[in-house]
């Protein structure tokens, strides 16, 4: 594929820096992939333009409303002078007509990307106000405006953060240019038209709605921040993209246009491998020895490459599919150190990505670890490509998968109505429809808070008898106050199915052993973990269910060197395990980020008795 340097400039210039590097890294050998049949030429006399120019639309309503003249003057003003182009600006002094507007949008499908009000001794009833625009705009940021010194109403604030009625809150701007009020707004923005969709599409897929595989490559391309249309081959745009591109015979499905190159490229039904070596970035990883190689780059992966690769450490990272793990997918983290108004699972991973990437980190994608020995000194990784890592140390961050329903006619459905994990890119085909979402734990109520936005209704079902003992407190508030979810407790699914598409499923009650056949349109699993530790065997020591053992868990009689291991060691000198593939983690993203860094710092002691050991040979 040719112009590779105006390419990377195309991926900085849209966003897309983050997908192509881990691309870019990715070391595809394409003589190994034998794929160059699955490439279509664009058919002659289908128009470029009809692959790449998006169609027009209605431009997103930002409605601001207050009572009190100065903050509505101001809110107005800014509001209008930085987003006035994109954006249709509509200010109000009354809740009443405001919420008229927002009931007529509401009718006729205008999308509303946030509502702003004032929080003054005049606009004392504001904070209800939001939270009954919730129903109208479910996916629209809403955020109070409040006054610099009236530190009386934040307890106020806080409560309507924390019951999920308010997004965020903003102080009223006292000068010009306020850059932090609009950095607030800008990222609320960027976060509402991830969620919605639309624009500029760097990739589009057309397949049949109910096809697994078009729902996995959907999420794997959303989950690498990499701007992606849907078309249903059923429906009018899609039968006609389709017959544009295959006039004669038509593809496997699902294809896929990657729109972004010099000229459109076309696959047809590709595996992740076909679609890595079309985006035309290969560079195999140089033959030498690294310092530091991680396994997987969850939250905890992703701060050992940050603080590995700035304190010079040759660093390399492994990930087998999209930066971030589980929490990558999570919908809003709230009790992250650090951010007032919470931050998107996806923005946190690629951020610490860019980061990690920025001080020299390579990144390794499409690959997965298989086997770890030992060459002298040195540990060799053995990846799913036949390649392997001389690395120094190694850091297993590889993470876990939520354990199977093991239900039969459920596992028929994956991708087609039953999900495991958040999916957030599947939340708004929920639109109208009836959502369950299993589990009792942090994960499981931020999906379920997020599929509210969209669905007709949400029903938690969680084994135990409360919520409490497993959940964040403000998540289990936010639970209680979301109009559209509900919560059954002592709940299990043990039966489902549908024709093509999962319709219904089976409860039974733990407590009495009644079973219900209730309607279901999705079903969303967020339950147990299960340890990737198997390409591990008899490697380093795990406990029954797969999580590695490590430091002061692990018998002395079971570790080789005179010391003892260091916190995050295992039994193998050198390798170490962070993150929810440890035995006894924490299952929260600032324990595991924590961990990362630490792990890191042992490593320098690690390396120093290294550099010992060949002084002395």
């Amino acid at each position: 594929m040719a112009g590779i340097p105006a390419l990377k400039l195309l991926a900085l210039n849209f966003g897309l820096a983050a997908s192509l590097s881990g691309f870019a890294n990715a070391g595809f050998a394409s003589s190994t992939l034998a794929i160059r049949a699955m490439y279509y030429p664009v058919t002659r006399g289908v128009e470029r333009r009809s692959l790449l120019v998006d169609v027009a639309v209605e431009k997103p309503v930002i409605l601001t409303v207050a009572r009190e003249d100065r903050t509505r003057a101001v809110v107005d003003s800014e509001i209008q002078k930085r987003y006035g182009q994109d954006y249709d600006v509509r200010t109000f002094s009354d809740t009443d007509e405001a919420y008229e507007a927002l009931s007529e949008l509401a009718g006729a499908g205008t999308p509303v990307a946030m509502v702003l009000a004032g929080y003054t001794s005049a606009d004392e009833h504001n904070p209800t106000f939001l939270s009954e625009v919730r129903r109208l705009h479910p996916t629209a940021k809403r955020a109070l405006v409040v006054i610099w010194g009236e530190f009386h109403r934040a307890q106020v604030v806080f409560d309507a953060i924390g019951s999920g009625d308010i997004d965020f809150h903003l102080v009223r701007p006292e000068r010009d240019r306020d850059e932090e009020f609009h950095q607030t707004i800008t990222s609320a923005l960027e976060d509402w038209g991830m969620g919605r969709g639309g624009g500029f599409e760097a990739v589009r897929i057309i397949g049949d709605d109910g096809s697994a595989r078009t729902h996995e490559l959907r999420d794997t391309f959303g989950r690498n921040h990499i701007p992606v249309g849907f078309y249903d081959v059923a429906s009018e745009a899609g039968s006609r993209l389709l017959d544009d591109l295959f006039p004669t015979d038509p593809p496997e499905l699902p294809v896929v246009v990657l729109a972004f190159t010099s000229e459109p490229t076309i696959l047809a039904n590709p595996t992740d491998l076909e679609i890595a070596d079309a985006f035309g970035l290969m560079s195999p990883l140089p033959d030498e020895l690294f310092d530091v190689t991680i396994i997987g780059a969850g939250p905890s992966g992703l701060a050992a490459a940050v603080y590995a690769a700035s304190e010079g450490l040759n660093t390399v990272v492994v990930e087998r599919l999209a930066v971030g793990g589980q929490a990558g997918t999570t919908s809003l983290i709230r009790n992250y150190p650090g951010f007032v108004q919470g931050v998107t699972g996806n923005r946190l991973a690629f951020s610490s990505f860019h980061q990690a990437w920025s001080f020299g980190a390579r990144f390794h994608f499409m690959r997965w670890a298989t086997g770890l020995r030992l060459e002298g000194n040195s540990k060799i990784v053995e990846l799913s490509d036949g390649t392997e890592i001389r690395t120094s140390a190694v850091i297993i961050a590889s993470g876990v998968e939520y354990r199977r329903l093991d239900i039969p006619e459920l596992d028929e459905l994956i991708g087609i109505g039953v999900f495991y994990g958040a999916a957030v890119s599947e939340a708004p085909a929920t639109s109208g429809r009836d959502v369950f979402v299993v589990g009792g734990g942090n994960s499981a109520a931020q999906a379920a808070i997020h599929l509210a936005n969209y669905a007709r209704s949400v029903t938690l079902l969680v084994r135990r008898d409360n919520l409490s003992s497993t959940m964040s407190d403000y998540l289990v508030r936010e639970i209680e106050r979301a109009p559209n979810v509900s919560v059954r407790y002592s709940t299990e699914v043990v039966g489902g199915g549908g024709m093509g598409h999962l319709d219904h499923l089976v409860l039974r009650d733990r407590m009495t052993g009644t079973e219900e056949k209730v309607d279901a349109d999705a079903l969303f699993v967020l339950i147990g973990s299960a340890p990737h530790t198997d390409w591990l065997a008899d490697t380093v020591a795990r406990d029954d269910w797969g999580f590695i053992t490590i430091g002061r868990d692990i018998a002395r009689a079971d570790f080789p060197l005179d010391r003892r291991p260091y916190t995050f060691e295992t039994t193998l000198p050198g390798v170490f395990a962070v993150g929810d593939v440890r035995q006894g983690s924490v299952k929260r993203v600032a324990s595991a980020v924590g961990a990362g860094a630490i792990a890191i710092q042992h490593i320098h002691s690690y390396l120093l008795e290294l550099a010992r050991i060949e002084d002395v040979g």
